[in-house]
């Protein structure tokens, strides 16, 4: 499948934004650590804004960076979910609820406890009516969400975002799932090359030369191979730094149990 990126948000420790990203993943700039940069969402309404946990702001806010570098307006765009875990915080309050008598669980902790709360806010921000999907596939959730928001632009010839993202759990649920830093990227993807796209992919499974488990493309940086193999989200990030440095080839991303994508990166002008 061949699909088009027309811009990108992010944001992860120490990579807040496209713009500061994009120098440190280019090798321009050095990484340095500092926390992930977690907003407010002031689309939303104050009662909506205050109920907005962490995992939604930073879901609802990469995706707005994203369509905001794109200049397309956020209400008339369809959106892909993904991620492997979502809203791991509001999930320990309601387990902490059920070991206490009586079980008094918060209606805004349950709401916000399922997987497509982030879709719900998104809509509530943006007044968006447009598709949305929420997909869940543990380490193959960035995987999964970029085959499908592809499929989709293609196939109804429309853009469509990619919004993936994971933040850690708390304890105890950590010590069964640890997650590394909170990261989330954006992709607008669009089916059709214009004057602002920063490239295409072309995405398939490793071919028949390669080893039946192929090793994943690293980070040259340590912290921020760390972040790559510990976060689900961020095992976007090589393909990422290739874009930064506007260099074509390819990038083997993996998920869980082996699966793999390969997928090629042409900068435009050069597909």
């Amino acid at each position: 499948m061949r699909i088009f990126i027309e811009a990108v948000g992010i944001a992860g420790p120490g990579l807040n934004g496209w713009r500061e990203a994009r120098a440190v993943l280019s090798g321009a700039a050095s990484h340095v650590h500092a926390d992930t940069t977690i907003a407010p969402i002031l689309l939303l309404p104050p009662a909506e804004r205050r109920r907005a946990g962490a995992v939604v702001r930073l879901a609802v806010g990469v995706g707005l960076d994203a369509l905001a570098e794109a200049g397309r307006p956020a209400a008339e765009m369809a959106t892909v979910f993904a991620s492997s875990g979502s809203d791991g915080e509001t999930i320990h309050q309601m387990l902490s609820v059920l070991t206490t008598d009586p079980r008094a669980m918060s209606p805004t902790r349950f709401h916000n406890s399922v997987h497509n709360a982030p879709s719900g806010y998104w809509a509530v921000a943006t007044g968006s009516r447009e598709p949305s999907t929420s997909l869940c596939a543990f380490d193959d959730s960035f995987l999964a969400g970029l085959v499908d928001a592809t499929a989709q632009s293609i196939t109804e010839a429309r853009p469509v975002t990619l919004i993936a993202y994971d933040m850690p759990y708390p304890p105890p649920l950590h010590q069964s799932r640890p997650i590394v830093g909170a990261f989330a990227v954006a992709l607008v993807l669009v089916a059709n090359d214009h004057a602002r796209t920063i490239g295409c992919l072309d995405i398939g499974a490793p071919g028949n030369d390669r080893s039946d488990h192929p090793t994943p493309t690293p980070m040259s940086v340590p912290a921020l191979e760390h972040l790559r193999a510990g976060n689900p989200a961020a095992r976007c990030l090589p393909l990422l730094a290739r874009m930064a440095r506007g260099e074509a080839g390819h990038v083997l991303l993996n998920g869980a149990a082996g699966s793999t994508l390969d997928i090629h990166f042409s900068p435009r002008g050069t597909s």
